[in-house]
Parts: C-alpha cells; sequence; structure tokens
C-alpha cells in the first residue's frame, strides 16, 4: 500500500514508518522541516516538505495514496490552541476530499468523546468532528491515553523538591500509555480493511499516582518519592513561573483536572482495549531514570 505518514520523525511517526516500511509499504512522510529529508529518506521514505495548513500541497501528497495517518502537531505557543487545531483539522478534511483519500486513521486522544471540560483535549474532539463529516471516508479514530513521556516533565521537581505534584496525584489512578504501542496500534490499524468509522483506545497500564511515584522512584533511588496534589491555583503559578503561557496553563489544569476527577476516563471505561500494549511502567521507568541521571 501507499501511505502517508504526518508527524514528521516523532516519537510515534518515526516506529511507524519503520514498521510499515519493513512490511514492503510505500511510505512518504510529511514534515515541516527540510532539514528531516536525508534523516527521512534513510529510512527508506519519501520525504514531502510543506505545512499542514497549506491545502494545495497536502492534496498534492495524499492523491493517489491507500491510507493517512494524521495527527496535529501541539502548538503551544499559539495565543489560541483549540483554534490550532481546528486550523489543522478543516486542512486535513479539505486535502481528504481534494485528494480522493478513502481511508485514515487519526491520532486523537483519551476523552475526546467530551466537547469541554478536558483541556487541550478538547481540540482533539473538534478534529474527529471535523473528520466525521467526511462522506465516503472510512476513519479509525485512535484515543491514546496519558503518554508515559509526559512523566519527564518531573525530573527537574524530583530533583529540586524531592516529590511529583499537580493538581491531581495521590490516589487518583491513571492510564498510561507508551509511544511504541500507539505506533504498533496504528501500524494495525492502517492494514485493516474497513469501510466504517471506528474509535480504538490505546493503554499500556494503570497505576495510582502514587503507585507511578514508588515504580519511578525505585528506578531513580529515591524508594520514598511521593506524587502530591496541589490546589490548581498553585500549579498554575508554577507553570507560569517557568515559562508556560497563561492560555496553556489554564487548559493543563483543566486536563488534570479531568484526569484526577475521572472524567477523561469515562468512555475509556466503557471501551477498553482487549490487550494492553506491551510497555509496561516498569520498563518505561528504566528509560526515566536513564534521563533523570542524564540531566
Amino acid at each position: 500500500m501507499k501511505i502517508v505518514v504526518t508527524g514528521s520523525l516523532g516519537n510515534i511517526s518515526k516506529p511507524l514508518a519503520q514498521a510499515l516500511l519493513q512490511k514492503g509499504h510505500a511510505v512518504t512522510i510529511i514534515s515541516s522541516s527540510a532539514d528531516k529529508i536525508r534523516d527521512i529518506e534513510a529510512l527508506g521514505a519519501i520525504a514531502a516538505i510543506g505545512s499542514l495548513t497549506d491545502t494545495d500541497f497536502l492534496t498534492e501528497a495524499f492523491r493517489g495514496a491507500d491510507v493517512l495517518y494524521a495527527m496535529i502537531p501541539p502548538n503551544f505557543y499559539t495565543a489560541d490552541p483549540l483554534s490550532h487545531y481546528e486550523t489543522v483539522g478543516n486542512s486535513y478534511a479539505k486535502a481528504i476530499a481534494q485528494s480522493g483519500m478513502k481511508r485514515v486513521v487519526n491520532l486523537s486522544s483519551w476523552g475526546a468523546h467530551l466537547a469541554e471540560g478536558t483541556g487541550i483535549i478538547v481540540g482533539s474532539h473538534r478534529v474527529e468532528e471535523i473528520l466525521k463529516k467526511l462522506p465516503g471516508v472510512a476513519i479509525t479514530f485512535l484515543r491514546p491515553c496519558s503518554f508515559y513521556y509526559n512523566l519527564y516533565h518531573y525530573v527537574d521537581m524530583i530533583k529540586n523538591a524531592g516529590f511529583m505534584a499537580t493538581n491531581f496525584g495521590g490516589d487518583d489512578k491513571v492510564v498510561m500509555v507508551s509511544t511504541q504501542d500507539i505506533a504498533a496500534a496504528a501500524a494495525e490499524e492502517i492494514e485493516q480493511f474497513t469501510l466504517s468509522n471506528k474509535i480504538r483506545y490505546i493503554a499500556s497500564d494503570e497505576r495510582s499516582c502514587n503507585a507511578v511515584a514508588s515504580v519511578l522512584g525505585a528506578a531513580i533511588g529515591k524508594p520514598d518519592l511521593k506524587w502530591l496534589t496541589f490546589p490548581a491555583e498553585q500549579v498554575k503559578e508554577n507553570m507560569e513561573k517557568n515559562g508556560v503561557p497563561p492560555q496553556i496553563a489554564d487548559l493543563l489544569i483543566e486536563l488534570n483536572a479531568a484526569i484526577g476527577s475521572g472524567l477523561m476516563r469515562e468512555d475509556y471505561d466503557l471501551h477498553q482495549p482487549a490487550t494492553m500494549g506491551k510497555i509496561k511502567l516498569e520498563d518505561f521507568a528504566r528509560e526515566f531514570a536513564i534521563a533523570y541521571h542524564s540531566n
């Protein structure tokens, strides 16, 4: 098959492209950076360099392809992050329609069933709604849970304060996922023939926040590490002190609250994956320890 992969050589897109190439598929990787051409071609893929908001560019990149893997790169510097999702989503939709593409695998998120209350994930909901309107296009919406690599944000806090903390924690449960497991699921869905829309949740492990802290702590030599819960106002103030724009901080606080309250997982609990991913928290903890000790 001819497959177009967006997301350049990111944490999901690169292993996805490698898996598809190994299976003999022809892969075009879209990137906004010409600096990535050499690395993309070294994989055996075709590089298509351009902007995801350039609908004419996307139309030509999509034309003749069998399947599109579509993701929305986050933009934490725009004044309206949710509008960014809609802009790219509408660009995808127009290019899909103009190119004649009939099969799409979209990287969405858990919580995307909700139109509000989930912070930045509201953007994923809006993109799903945009793509659902495409006539004659079969779309698989991948809804991964919280990425393991989000835990890297706590490295400096652990070093400086000796604990993990945000506006959820303690005994709150969090469902986590490895980007490797997301890539594997995306590859499976790309190769599956379907004529209708589908939702697939992806998860690798589930623990309480304190259990997460315990596993990470053991890996870095801090077996008593705790994950504390701080008031939202305090977390927002700390984010902004560390350079997070206020509008992004508000969305992240809302997202954290949705995880802590269980709002994010409402639909996930009704449609949990038949099998969990292969990468467990203890596997990720070894990578976390390397990053922790290298900084």
